[in-house]
């Protein structure tokens, strides 16, 4: 009996099979390059601290598990002979297969390290990353903005990948646009918008990331520096401010309900810090403190319609709100490093554009001058030194020797009235004027904007090219270069160097080393 029973189990038991799940299906799965399964996505790290980091990647399971483990470990050799840290992480759909892993503590400062993950019997490609340094003579930083999947390749990523020894490469927003196919792009080049309408639901912002993060040479960026990353308008939608947005329709649903998706699917797919606020700063020893603005979502109030609209100058009119504000400005007092940065998305020197048509931008600083002002006599009030704004936004590059009364209180000659430098970077990819006009055309308009009669105070524009800009930064001058790809259309590795202009610490006076 005990003979019978036995074999009825050892049936029974080989009998039971493991639970069969439906295939995943993805939308984007045409680009997925087979060679990095289920990695197909790549690697990414983030937010660094002087002893800990972020690490990212994605894992896509054939199949719809309920859940996947996964396995990372970091190391200081690029072989895994002495691990420095290993762990292990769950994800499931309700995370859209991400992985991340906040690492706060355990790694040496300034140092590089080699990531890895594995998963479902495979391991990813190994990432690059840097620690922040406490003790530091020198700094290097890419600085980017604005990349739009279908106006061509991302040959500026490519090259920020190739840059050697950068802290990190700070991104300012547009990280992706929201817009349907041939909306906002050009459809000749075959990159085409997936999926095929505006992105509105939780799948939509998953799957435009996920076209985004199969792109080879945003993948390499991520693969080899760490990022830290700020969100601008268009990963929410155009325009956007705490209750709304311009591109924002009442037949798209709750604007409150698209904002919250479109935040969950951001921290889903970067790798960036969990917390309450999304504005937040970093720390690079003595030499850099680096403060990140949200100049979208914290507080920012409806955008004034014309310069003519009589609430252009109410007191309650908001970039940051109140507590942001405030958090700023004991960012700025208690910092003790020899230059602060400014991670600003949009341009907070006035700036007189000079068409006929559109002078003053009112969805950049000069739309919120009370606001403006504000933050300006508080630097101003305190005297605080090597201050930089880093911009993004306008897919043109600038810069400025700050101030707000350009025509009135400035000096063009001597810099004196100027109280901070502002460099803004222009896109990655995203459309700029020469998309639109001739180049001559938009040469002429440089030199009529870039003209003591209009802005004084602005030393230079580029309102034509596609790249980056490489911040490089010690204890006795900041020095910016702005580089520029030739080409959209194709994969293409040619760079240039337009132009290097140069800060010294204690001054306010931009110079041009080329």
């Amino acid at each position: 009996m005990r003979l019978i029973t036995l074999l009825l189990l050892i049936g029974l038991i080989s009998c039971k099979q493991e639970p069969t799940y439906p295939p995943l299906e993805e939308n984007t799965s045409q680009f997925q390059d087979e060679s990095l399964a289920p990695f197909y996505h790549g690697v990414a790290s983030g937010d660094p601290l002087p002893t800990g980091i972020v690490l990212w990647t994605r894992v896509t399971p054939s199949t719809q598990l309920p859940e996947v483990e996964v396995e990372w470990e970091i190391s200081k050799d690029e072989t895994f002979q002495e691990v420095a840290l290993a762990g292990k992480a769950t994800t499931s759909a309700t995370k859209d297969y991400t992985v991340k892993v906040e690492i706060t503590t355990g790694l040496e400062p300034g140092n590089q390290y080699y990531y890895r993950f594995k998963a479902l019997e495979a391991t990813s490609m190994t990432g690059k990353t840097m620690t922040a340094p406490q003790l530091v003579e020198r700094l290097r930083f890419a600085v980017v903005s604005c990349s739009n999947y279908e106006f061509g390749y991302f040959n500026a990523y490519a090259r920020v990948a190739e840059e050697e020894n950068l802290s990190a490469v700070i991104h300012l927003g547009d990280y992706i646009y929201e817009y349907g196919p041939g909306v906002y792009g050009d459809t000749t080049i075959g990159r085409l918008n997936i999926p095929p309408h505006e992105i509105i639901s939780i799948q939509d912002y998953r799957d435009r990331y996920s076209l985004y993060r199969l792109d080879p040479d945003l993948r390499a960026a991520h693969a080899n520096h760490p990022f830290i990353n700020i969100w601008d308008d268009h990963e929410i939608t155009n325009n956007s401010y705490k209750d709304g947005a311009e591109n924002h329709q009442a037949d798209e649903g709750d604007y409150n309900t698209r904002k919250a998706i479109a935040k969950q699917v951001y921290y889903e797919w970067l790798p960036i810090r969990d917390g309450a606020a999304h504005y937040r700063s970093f720390s690079f020893g003595e030499l850099v403190d680096l403060i990140m603005l949200d100049e979208r979502l914290a507080g920012r109030t409806k955008q004034a319609d014309s310069l003519s609209d009589a609430t252009l100058q109410n007191l309650d009119r908001s970039m940051l709100g109140s507590e942001q504000l405030a958090w700023f400005q004991e960012q700025l007092t208690s910092s003790k490093a020899r230059w602060k940065l400014i991670g600003n998305q949009v341009i907070f020197s006035y700036l007189d554009w000079g068409f006929p048509t559109f002078s003053i931008n009112l969805d950049a600083w000069d739309g919120y001058p009370v606001e403006q002002q504000k933050v300006a006599d508080f630097i101003q009030s305190n005297k605080l030194e090597n201050l930089i704004f880093l911009t993004g936004d306008t897919h043109s590059s600038w810069a400025f020797e700050v101030t707000n009364n350009p025509k009135d209180s400035y000096n063009a000659n001597t810099s004196e009235g100027a109280f901070a430098i502002e460099f803004g970077v222009t896109s990655i990819n995203s459309s700029n004027s020469n998309e639109r006009a001739s180049t001559e055309d938009v040469l002429a308009h440089e030199k009529k904007i870039v003209n003591t009669e209009v802005n004084p105070h602005l030393k230079y524009a580029n309102m034509r090219d596609h790249g980056y800009m490489l911040l490089e930064l010690d204890a006795e001058k900041a020095r910016a270069s702005y580089k520029y790809v030739e080409t959209l259309r194709e994969r293409d590795k040619r760079l240039r160097t337009e132009t290097t202009l140069q800060v010294n610490a204690g001054e306010v006076k931009i110079q041009k080393l080329d």
